[in-house]
């Protein structure tokens, strides 16, 4: 990419990786997935409980619930573990769940799972309040990067490089989160 096209935050060099097209293409087909997975299981007196994890997940959460069929409530829960570009390897949990998700339907919407211990974490502390079933949707995976415990993530917008990436909810130091775009750290 050419310079002209990068940005820069915090004093690090991103380039483009991911058009606010294929963003779109990508809310559109989960979505879709996610509704004709839930067609026969939701309705108004069984609502999805969506859970967004919150700071990242919130401009896919909010873009993606406007294009499902059925009736759901929406929560979020905060969970941290990056510090920087690198995930700090402990979860701090800092806004929780406020809602009752005992014989449930949850799904967990999520920015990016990398490395595995925020989900984890998650459905850990989720599964104690006995929920039907949990879901996972998240809008990035870094598959190679992954080390989840069997964990099925039944909603993958998209697989990505093991790269730091910025945009569209996703941050570096709270920066970047407003881009339109995605773009990777510049190696």
């Amino acid at each position: 990419m050419s310079p002209t096209n990068s940005i820069t935050i915090k004093n690090k060099r991103f380039v483009p990786y991911i058009n606010t097209n294929e963003i779109n293409d990508i809310i559109i087909k989960t979505a879709s997935d996610i509704s004709n997975y839930y067609k026969n299981i939701i309705n108004a007196d069984n609502p999805l409980i969506i859970v967004g994890v919150l700071n990242g997940a919130f401009m896919f959460l909010s873009d993606l619930v406007k294009h499902l069929d059925f009736p759901c409530e929406i929560h979020f829960i905060k969970v941290s573990s990056y510090i920087g570009t690198e995930t700090s390897g402990t979860i701090t949990n800092i806004i929780g769940l406020n809602t009752d998700i005992h014989n449930k339907h949850v799904l967990i919407i999520e920015d990016i799972i990398d490395t595995g211990i925020t989900i984890n974490n998650l459905i850990e502390n989720l599964s104690s309040y006995l929920p039907t079933k949990i879901n996972i949707c998240t809008l990035f995976f870094k598959e190679e990067n992954y080390n989840g415990k069997n964990i099925d993530i039944r909603f993958i917008g998209k697989k990505i490089l093991n790269k730091f990436i910025v945009g569209y909810g996703l941050d570096y130091d709270n920066f970047g989160r407003n881009l339109n775009s995605i773009y990777i750290l510049d190696s």
